[in-house]
């Protein structure tokens, strides 16, 4: 108990010292930020709270115990035991917390360090999980703004400065090849794999396009992970507990091939275009295969859920299963918390290898370096 409420205060005085050290008064009503600003698009991956604040289901929030309970101690929204990847990236940077963008009590001046847009089970496809979540076209329509609310409350130059100094963040995709598969859709019979997935990536890429042409520069993406693999995954045929669900894993195959391909194309067509491309499908399948190697216990079975391996999602009372989830002793011992979502121990080894990766895992840039770029 002393050491968990050590480590409380101590992130506590952390982003005290944060918020403090890394601002300027330029008058009396603004403060401008000496670091690279942090926005944030994308799914439950990097989702800090926007789904708590908009009308959906409780299967798409976590602003429900056990979600949560390791460095917050309650409930935020964020779909894991504590932090997800961008609070260690923000934490790297000397930012403080990066917000929620639809978190009520939002200053003006926090959002010079940044604002994090992403929403559980959001899709690039405006038809992912529609009316549910907030989709990344949406999320880009929020972020205009915002970017429009700096100009106006720092002045035109100091607004530019904010936006191209800035840093922004992107994982998005994965749901858009699980919705057809959740709902029972008859979209592959119309429509090939491959053209599906050139419809996911040119959406994405629509929307990188917009950011630089706003002023944004500097792009970290993530591509997708193995969750054709994760708990959830490995319980859909019931006849083959354990194995990877195939007909995803060819979606992100494919995915992940042309996402680079438009990444290597924007870095050609676009002046100053700079990106970090973490391999995150490379480095969670490392340690979904080999979960001691990286100091855990449980590489395929989930914390907190019900069934074989916890692959059912009732983490929680999700879905109004309150009665009906298990959770584990020690989250530290796993991988995934739920039987889709990493718990705080894993987000964070991924955090650092995209912050300051090599290039093998993390490149051209890592988030390291495109932060120190001016």
């Amino acid at each position: 108990m002393e050491n968990s409420q050590l480590v409380s205060i101590t992130f506590l005085a952390y982003t005290i010292i944060i918020s403090i050290g890394s601002i300027n008064c330029i008058d009396n009503n603004n403060l401008v930020t000496n670091q690279s600003a942090l926005f944030v698009f994308g799914d439950s991956v990097f989702d800090a709270g926007n789904n708590n604040y908009i009308d959906t289901f409780s299967s798409v929030r976590s602003n429900y115990w056990p979600y949560g309970q390791t460095t917050f101690k309650s409930p935020t929204g964020r779909v894991s035991d504590g932090r997800l990847i961008p609070d260690f990236i923000a934490e790297y940077a000397w930012l403080p917390l990066i917000p929620p963008n639809l978190q009520p009590f939002n200053g003006n001046n926090q959002f010079t360090y940044g604002v994090n847009f992403a929403s559980g089970g959001a899709g690039a496809l405006v038809g992912t999980f529609s009316g549910l979540v907030i989709n990344l076209r949406t999320q880009l329509n929020n972020f205009k703004k915002v970017e429009k609310m700096l100009r106006s409350k720092l002045g035109d130059a100091e607004g530019k400065r904010v936006i191209s100094r800035a840093v922004y963040l992107f994982h998005i995709g994965l749901n858009d090849y699980q919705y057809p598969f959740t709902t029972n859709s008859s979209i592959f019979q119309s429509i090939s794999n491959e053209k599906y997935v050139d419809y996911v990536v040119g959406n994405m890429t629509d929307v990188f396009k917009e950011v630089y042409n706003l002023g944004g520069r500097k792009f970290g993406f993530l591509n997708t992970g193995p969750y054709d693999c994760a708990p959830a995954s490995l319980v859909i045929d019931q006849t083959k507990i354990g194995s990877c669900f195939k007909p995803v894993t060819k979606l992100i195959n494919l995915h992940n091939k042309k996402l680079l391909n438009s990444l290597r194309r924007l870095n050609h067509e676009l002046s100053g275009f700079k990106y970090s491309l973490h391999d995150y499908h490379t480095s969670l399948s490392e340690r979904i295969n080999n979960p001691s190697k990286y100091g855990f216990k449980e590489g395929k079975k989930a914390c907190c859920g019900s069934g074989p391996l916890r692959g059912i999602n009732t983490c929680g009372g999700r879905m109004g299963l309150s009665q009906n989830y298990e959770l584990c002793e020690n989250v530290t011992d796993y991988l995934f918390f739920d039987p889709f979502h990493l718990t705080e121990k894993a987000n964070q080894q991924i955090a650092e290898l995209i912050w300051s990766g090599p290039t093998n895992i993390t490149g051209p840039y890592n988030l390291k370096a495109l932060f120190e770029l001016n």
